[in-house]
């Protein structure tokens, strides 16, 4: 529902935050108000003055999506101001995509995790980083080596190896979380370029994700229980939690030792031993 009043205060305050100057306008010679005016907005929105006018004092038609990305653009909104304004309108906001770039305050976090393994994953399961006890624990690759080589869910169903790492009685339950998971990903940003590419592939090269997928079945990845083959200390039990950045384009993955199994311990020797090269199918 929109929030005329708040709508209202939220254009005029960004409209007298901005200078002409900002958008390469000229100041003019008299301005009885600071910022911007109602016409220069307008102008800059593609939209009649009146109509403007109108929004900022509570009056007229609701403005439709096309016209809020308008006064978004029109304004500098940053993409918080956006959403705030397409919130103000009655509008869900844009979906926001990360393009793949992990903050570095993330990185820096997880690194301190030293006994936590922590990796970031795009939507599509692409692994974008690691920290270190997740290279020693998991084993799994960031060097893009081909288009796919680091994303988790094409190697899951074209390369039988990876599997190995996983006890095989566990392999129907992890094959269907990713395509349940894939699947919300789809529907959520489906228009999308990379994530028809992805779909249409694996459709192509897999049998078993055609069968899964033409399930329909959806759930979008947040808890999972997993257990780890690891060629130096055997079955690793982990809890995995993901945390959804604002984005919800990328993921951090933290894997806690399950409770009452000896997985910390595990843990606990596989940082002693380092980083070493197991030579491992992972």
């Amino acid at each position: 529902m929109i929030d005329r009043s708040g709508l209202a205060d939220f254009l005029r305050r960004r409209r007298e935050l901005l200078r002409p100057a900002d958008l390469g306008l000229l100041d003019g010679v008299r301005r009885r108000t600071p910022g911007l005016r109602r016409d220069e907005v307008a102008r800059l929105a593609n939209i009649s003055t009146d109509y403007y006018a109108r929004l900022e004092q509570c009056r007229g038609a609701n403005p439709s999506e096309t016209i809020v990305a308008s006064l978004a653009r029109a304004l500098r909104c940053d993409p918080d101001e956006r959403d705030h304004l397409y919130h103000l309108a009655g509008f869900s906001a844009p979906a926001r995509y990360s393009g793949g770039y992990v903050r570095p305050g993330v990185m820096s976090l997880l690194d301190r995790l030293d006994d936590v393994p922590a990796c970031v994953v795009s939507d599509l399961g692409e692994m974008l980083w690691q920290n270190t006890v997740a290279r020693i624990a998991l084993g799994w690759t960031t060097e893009r080596r081909s288009d796919r080589t680091a994303n988790i869910v094409w190697r899951w169903f074209t390369e039988p190896a990876l599997r190995s790492c996983f006890p095989q009685e566990d392999w129907p339950r992890h094959s269907l979380a990713h395509v349940s998971d894939l699947r919300a990903t789809s529907a959520r940003r489906g228009g999308d370029a990379d994530v028809i590419d992805l779909v249409n592939d694996l459709l192509r090269r897999s049998e078993e994700f055609r069968l899964l997928w033409e399930r329909h079945e959806v759930a979008v990845h947040r808890f999972d229980r997993k257990r780890y083959l690891h060629p130096e200390v055997g079955v690793l039990h982990l809890t995995c939690e993901v945390l959804l950045s604002p984005e919800a384009d990328t993921r951090v993955l933290a894997f806690f030792p399950t409770a009452g199994t000896d997985a910390r311990e595990k843990l606990g020797l596989l940082r002693t031993i380092g980083t070493q090269d197991f030579r491992t199918a992972r």
